[in-house]
């Protein structure tokens, strides 16, 4: 659980802080992990994240990008709280992959053979998501692709230009984020996924987006989404070990101003999320739930 993406350090670090909290009540029955991420795909154009334009105003300073991310990260890791994040840009991973726990592959990378080549060199468990027409089979060989070995031009611990040779992933999983105007978080297309998945030798693990086209793309939605995979689980489901929902201190959005200063604390700029009163409510309930 955290925010759609990063773009203020104190912000961060105060939600990271409310779940330290919280983890602490709860962490007898939920890993919980923060969403931390630095960049951000888009369909057209727009702000691509805090690595890319650290202060929002299209000067884009990767190199206080990355070093803020970096920050940013180990704060988060010096309370305790395992870290999330999408890798977008293949070289990102050589500067922050040692601080994050788990990975996502967005629904507009997960066929890209430069991006499986990364992750089958990564030493965290990586999700990638079905595709953004709702195709299962794209990150189903997204898997097969991660757990094998692969040569490749990438850099080193030096920052040169070298040939990476990797071992393959054996933690690569699926996160089912909707698709093509419909959700799929439902028995019939978690039993759909399931057998794709044993069709090409997977023990069916199973990550659930609460966001996107699961909910409709509204944030309020995330709760509905919950509460039918707690359905399925209290049915006997075994494949669905973890979800995802967006969340930050303030519920809602906005658009990045034109003068900085009008921003407001704690709101996402990027996809609308629910508050964090409501996040503490919805985790409350997945832990009296289980």
């Amino acid at each position: 659980t955290g925010p759609c993406s990063i773009h203020d350090r104190k912000s961060a670090i105060e939600y990271a802080q409310k779940l330290k909290k919280i983890q602490k009540k709860l962490g007898d029955k939920l890993f919980i992990m923060m969403r931390v991420y630095f960049e951000k795909p888009r369909t057209t154009t727009g702000w691509k994240g805090l690595i890319s334009d650290p202060y929002l105003d299209e000067s884009y300073n990767m190199s206080e990008g990355t070093k803020l991310a970096r920050e940013i990260l180990i704060d988060i890791a010096e309370l305790g709280i395992p870290a999330t994040t999408e890798l977008l840009d293949p070289i990102t991973a050589a500067y922050i992959a040692e601080l994050v726990s788990w990975v996502a592959i967005g629904a507009r990378t997960t066929e890209s053979q430069t991006h499986r080549q990364m992750t089958s060199g990564l030493s965290t468990p990586v999700g990638f998501k079905n595709n953004s027409d709702g195709n299962l089979d794209v990150a189903v060989n997204a898997m097969m692709s991660a757990k094998s070995s692969h040569s490749f031009l990438g850099i080193d611990d030096d920052g040169n230009c070298a040939i990476i040779e990797t071992s393959g992933n054996p933690d690569a999983h699926i996160v089912l984020r909707g698709g093509a105007g419909r959700p799929n978080y439902h028995m019939e297309d978690i039993e759909e996924c399931e057998n794709k998945l044993k069709a090409k030798g997977f023990t069916p693990k199973i990550m659930i987006d609460c966001s996107h086209e699961n909910s409709g793309k509204d944030p309020k939605k995330q709760k509905i989404v919950i509460m039918d995979i707690l359905a399925q689980k209290q049915m006997g489901n075994k494949s669905i070990f973890g979800i995802m929902i967006e969340s930050n201190l303030k519920e809602g959005r906005q658009d990045i101003p034109e003068n900085i200063s009008d921003l407001k604390y704690g709101l996402s700029i990027t996809d609308a999320c629910i508050g964090w009163e409501e996040t503490e409510k919805l985790l409350r309930y997945i832990h009296k739930t289980l």
